[in-house]
């Protein structure tokens, strides 16, 4: 007698499970942001709650675009971005004479401005330092030291500044200074 065995398309997927939680390859202040989001929950701290929530459901949105957050420097530079939005917000409660909701735009940046300060960037001093090796570089090479070159020599794969924790404006900030100086 012939035996006839099923075959499931499904049965090899059940043993995959997928988790929306995960953290790999995640920037380690999101995790810190994911476990003071419970701890915020926790202690019914509505301002922190708020703020964690808005800055998690801003990483979840930009994970589908084109370019997700997969650094601590993603996420300072998108934590700053709403650190101005509350306090241009602050600002227009205050010439709108509502204290009440001045208080909550100034306790949200105080909470934003916590976290920002936990991400450790590059000193201005050694910015200032690969800036003048960048341009003594370029004019080894013969090449213009003008603010473009010097920021792709820097950022260039194997440049000076690849891979460091060094935020792009204000290296650019520190490169166009230095540039302009005779």
């Amino acid at each position: 007698m012939l035996n006839l065995v099923r075959f499931s398309a499904r049965s090899g997927l059940r043993s995959v499970r997928c988790n929306s939680t995960a953290t790999s390859g995640a920037p380690p202040l999101l995790a810190k942001l994911r476990s003071d989001l419970k701890d915020a929950m926790k202690a019914k701290d509505t301002a922190r709650l708020n703020v964690l929530r808005t800055v998690i459901s801003e990483i979840n949105n930009a994970s589908k675009t084109s370019s997700p957050i997969q650094t601590d420097l993603q996420l300072l530079s998108l934590i700053r971005k709403r650190i101005a939005l509350a306090k241009d917000a602050g600002q227009q409660f205050l010439e709108a004479n509502r204290a009440d909701l001045k208080e909550k735009e100034d306790a949200q940046i105080a909470v934003l401005e916590e976290y920002a300060s936990q991400v450790k960037t590059m000193s201005t001093e050694e910015i200032q330092s690969a800036v003048s090796q960048a341009i003594s570089q370029l004019q080894g090479e013969g090449k213009k030291a003008d603010v473009g070159s010097v920021l792709k020599t820097l950022f260039a794969p194997g440049g000076i500044l690849d891979g460091k924790p060094a935020e792009r404006a204000e290296v650019a900030r520190i490169v166009k200074e230095t540039v302009a100086k005779p």
